[in-house]
């Protein structure tokens, strides 16, 4: 019997083509870049598209890119800027402007005699060295409030509240008489 030309004999195997070794190096790569582009394709992104998020970002926010953004490194007066606008200090932190430049604000030989000491509610506390320095202030007070506001904006001072030399304690140590005390004025 001859065997037939239609198939092979039932007793021998047909030989199986041998599998193909599975991809590495750049066959992988591109296997993974098509497998990544058909999913990005059934999810209806487009190519070049990107939706980039920072690693361990769950807000979702794109990065910023290469234009400026608030993440960025800032100047520290941009920085107190903020803050100070944030907080509502900017009254306060004026004032204190024209407190460190009081010999500027009202003149060298008036800075020589009285200083500012505290600001609050609108008003200007000053202390004289002597009692004419107080009165003379004094005299001063409607110009030196114009001057402020011009230099502050409007409203922030009020009026400026002079006070004169601090008098001198006549007590020394734990003990001491109650009485009159000297019979000299201060102030």
């Amino acid at each position: 019997m001859e065997p037939d030309q239609d198939g092979p004999e039932p007793d021998e195997e047909a030989p199986t083509p041998p599998a193909p070794p599975a991809p590495s190096g750049i066959d992988l790569a591109r296997t993974m870049l098509a497998q990544a582009r058909a999913d990005a394709k059934s999810k209806g992104i487009r190519a070049g598209q990107r939706k980039a998020v920072r690693r361990g970002d769950v807000s979702g926010q794109p990065r910023s890119g290469s234009h400026p953004d608030d993440r960025d490194p800032q100047p520290l007066g941009r920085a107190v800027e903020r803050l100070v606008a944030e907080r509502g200090w900017e009254t306060e932190v004026a004032v204190g402007g024209v407190i460190g430049r009081w010999d500027l604000i009202v003149g060298a030989e008036v800075a020589a005699h009285c200083a500012p000491e505290t600001y609050a509610d609108t008003v200007l506390t000053v202390r004289a060295d002597s009692t004419a320095w107080a009165t003379q202030v004094r005299l001063l007070a409607p110009a030196l409030v114009a001057r402020l506001n011009a230099e502050c904006g409007d409203g922030s001072v009020t009026s400026v509240h002079v006070l004169g030399p601090g008098r001198p304690s006549w007590r020394k140590g734990a003990l001491h008489v109650r009485g009159r005390g000297p019979r000299d004025t201060y102030g």
